[in-house]
Parts: structure tokens; sequence; C-alpha cells
């Protein structure tokens, strides 16, 4: 905290406490400079470390700034003291779907909205190689516009925890919703396991309860095992044949989530909220205003330059960034017009053969405007360049709109190559353009 006890960081105003857990606490903020509301969800150090979730934090913090969508609580920053870690966090104030469902099953169209939400935010995870492993009904919340968002990502998994078998081995989720390859402990794909849990969600919000229930544990899973349930007589024929797909014990023969959006119960008034936000449309369009935004070439001084160091980031010490996940690119060079570093951003453009480029006239910055409409929109890099002495510059690489992934796969393969000769070095190991 900085001056005022409720101020942290200088940034953030808390207010009230809106939820108390085992290891945080949640508070409602208010972000000092752009009075946007806040979750900043609080978190102890000392009993993270204690009960051996330092990993589980580390995987949940990695993962939510990887997966940016409408349909999953974002998190805007995370910031640390000596005793607490911070997330800011989306504020989503709708409670929870099992809020909606413990009252009662709901109406087709309702359950199909939240399930087509659902759907897309897990299709996304999964594209990016992101499994979440515990989806139900409280893991999922509403926000004032009674769109789905899904959140607590303490449990997911990355591609990279695969084994050798090129499957998941640890066994987590909730036993209602857990997926029968999942209880089997032979290894399991974690999209097809996350499918069976949307699979049971969507069972559930259209019948009002679960799809395999038992007192006793054992029974229970065998049920899942079998895959052994019913239909109410009221589930439209469409969403019978859905739901047994969903439900299928066999995780070889399980439908995919890009094949539940092919089907036709699930393309029914397809929602505006599945689409790209509204915000996310207007930045990949607005190219022009973002030209007339540009900075002009500057003198760096010394706190500019010490604020490109990684050190004073505070995400290191809670993660190791996946170069995937960067939206930035610093480097340096020394004995190089700014013209030449323009010269040498046209050239990726154009072996990339999908941008536009649109300079300044005294070359401080260059804009990159895609072509073509990926996953996210059109990508759309922004480069400026400054001049910390008449001889030594320093370019900053940075993704305006669009597809973080595209972005990235832009940098390795099209601009290092491009820019390789001419970035600075500090010693004959190579440094060339380390990302900040």
């Amino acid at each position: 905290m900085a001056g005022d006890k409720n101020v942290l960081h200088g940034k953030y105003e808390l207010g009230r406490l809106l939820g108390c857990g085992t290891f945080a606490k949640v508070y409602h903020a208010r972000n000092l400079v752009s009075g946007k509301s806040v979750a900043m969800k609080v978190v102890g150090k000392d009993k993270v470390i204690k009960v051996g979730m330092t990993e589980q934090v580390k995987r949940e913090i990695s993962v939510m700034k990887m997966v940016k969508h409408p349909n999953i609580v974002e998190l805007h920053e995370v910031m640390a003291s000596k005793s607490k870690i911070y997330f800011a966090m989306e504020l989503v104030r709708g409670g929870e779907l099992f809020s909606k469902i413990s009252k009662g099953r709901l109406k087709e169209d309702v359950a199909r909205h939240y399930f087509q939400q659902l759907i897309s935010a897990v299709d996304f995870c999964h594209s990016r190689g992101v499994y979440h492993r515990d989806l139900k009904p409280e893991n999922l919340l509403l926000d004032d516009d009674g769109n789905l968002k899904v959140t607590d990502f303490g449990l997911s998994a990355f591609n990279e925890h695969l084994r050798q078998d090129g499957l998941l081995h640890t066994t987590c989720g909730t036993p209602a919703y857990v997926a029968p390859d999942v209880i089997g402990k032979k290894g399991y794909d974690g999209a097809k396991a996350d499918v069976w849990s949307c699979g049971v969600i969507l069972f559930v919000l259209l019948a009002g309860f679960l799809p395999f229930q038992d007192d006793n544990l054992v029974a229970m899973y065998r049920k899942i095992y079998k895959g052994d349930f019913k239909c109410p007589p009221w589930f439209s024929s469409e969403s019978r044949r859905l739901i047994t797909k969903l439900l299928d014990p066999n995780p070889s023969t399980r439908i995919t989530a890009a094949k539940v959006m092919e089907s036709s119960w699930f393309k029914k008034s397809v929602p505006k909220a599945m689409r790209l936000k509204e915000e996310e449309r207007k930045e990949a369009s607005s190219f022009e205003d973002c030209l007339q935004k540009e900075k002009k070439t500057e003198t760096l001084n010394a706190f500019h330059i010490i604020s490109l160091s990684e050190g004073f980031n505070l995400s290191p010490l809670f993660e190791e960034k996946k170069r995937e996940e960067r939206e930035e690119l610093r480097f340096a060079t020394t004995g190089t017009t700014a013209s030449e570093v323009v010269s040498r951003l046209e050239e990726a453009a154009a072996r990339a053969g999908k941008f536009s480029v649109r300079k300044s006239g005294d070359n401080s910055s260059v804009r990159l405007q895609g072509e073509k409409s990926g996953r996210k929109g059109q990508l759309s890099i922004a480069a400026e360049i400054f001049a910390v002495t008449p001889s030594f510059l320093v370019v900053e690489v940075t993704k305006s709109s669009g597809d973080t992934l595209e972005y990235n796969q832009f940098c390795s393969k099209e601009l290092r190559p491009a820019l390789k000769d001419i970035v600075w070095t500090s010693s004959p190991v190579a440094h060339n353009a380390t990302p900040a």
C-alpha cells in the first residue's frame, strides 16, 4: 500500500470485501487513473508457499494471460508486495450460473445461449493448448448483460504438461463433472475431457439435475464409466442427440468442440456475444485513427531506458513468460539510421505478403496492417523508433490488435530474420531482439 492504506501501489483504491476463500480475499477496487471498477483478488504469499500452491498460482496467471476472450474472465495485471500477491481482474457482477440452475431448469433457448458461449470459450482455450479441467456451473460467472464468463483456471494444464504419450495423467476435477477417461488413470486428452464436462453442464442446464447421481461415489463412477444416463422427456430430439455425443464414454468417438459448433442445435440463434467484442472490432478497423496517434521520435532519458528493463516488471516474480504470450518486442541498434530500420520492417512485411505499410514522414513510426482477418480480427503491428543518441536507437514493436499467436509467428518467421544483422549485442553471445 502507498500513502492511504486503502490505495494499492498508488493505482487502485480498495473498496468493500466481495468474497473470502481459504487462500484469498476478493475486494471491489477502482482504478484511480481510468475510474474503472475491478475485482482485486489478494493472496498471501506465505499461505501459498505453506500449502504448496506456488505452481498452481503461477499456472493460473500464465493461463489467464494467454486466453483473452469475451467469455473468459480477464486478468488485467498482477502486482505484489513483500507479503501478498494482487490480481486485478475483470469485475463480473452477475454471480454464478449455478445460482440460476439451483432455482430450476432453464428454457432450451436460454440454455443454448449459455452453452454457445461456454463452447466458444473452451474451443478458444484448446486452440491455445490450454485445458481447464474443472468446468462446472460454479466456475461459470455471469456479467451485467447475462453473458457467461469462464473463471478459475487453477487446475488447468498446458500442452507442456503432456507426457511422452501425448496425454495428461493428473486426476483432477469435480466428481460429477469429470470424464471417464480422467478417472481411468491411463492418461487422457485434455480437450476431450473438457468437452465431456461441457456435456454434463448442458444436461444440467436443460434438466435441472445431474446426469450421473448416486450417494455412493464408486457407484456414480461406474455410471460415468458406462455413460449410463437418461434424458428427461422434455429434451428435444436435437438436444438429446448432441448430449449423447458429448457424454460418449469413449473419448476416441466423443464429439469435438469444433463439431459441436457445427451441429444444428448449437447453430440456432447464435448470439452476438460469441463474436468479437465491439471494441476489438473497432480496434482492428481504426487504422487511420491509430496513425494519427503515432508518437514523434523523441530522445529518451535515463528513466525511459531503465523502464525497458524486465527487472521493473513484477510478472517474472510469479511466472516464466512463454514466448507465444508476448505482445511486444524491443531491441537496440547502433550505427543504423531510422530509415534503415523502417526499410527492414517494410522488407519483413513484404516477405509475409499480407500487410499494408504506413510510415510517418520522419521515420519515427511504422504501422503494418494485416489485410486478412484472423481469429481475432485483422493483425495490426506498430513499431516506434526512439533516438537514445543520434547513433543509438531503441525500437519497440507491439501488437495493436489481432491475435497474439499470429503476431508472434510474424515476429519469429519474418521480423527477426529481417533485423538480425542490425540488432545491437553486448557480447559475442547473441541477445538478438530479446523480447521484453
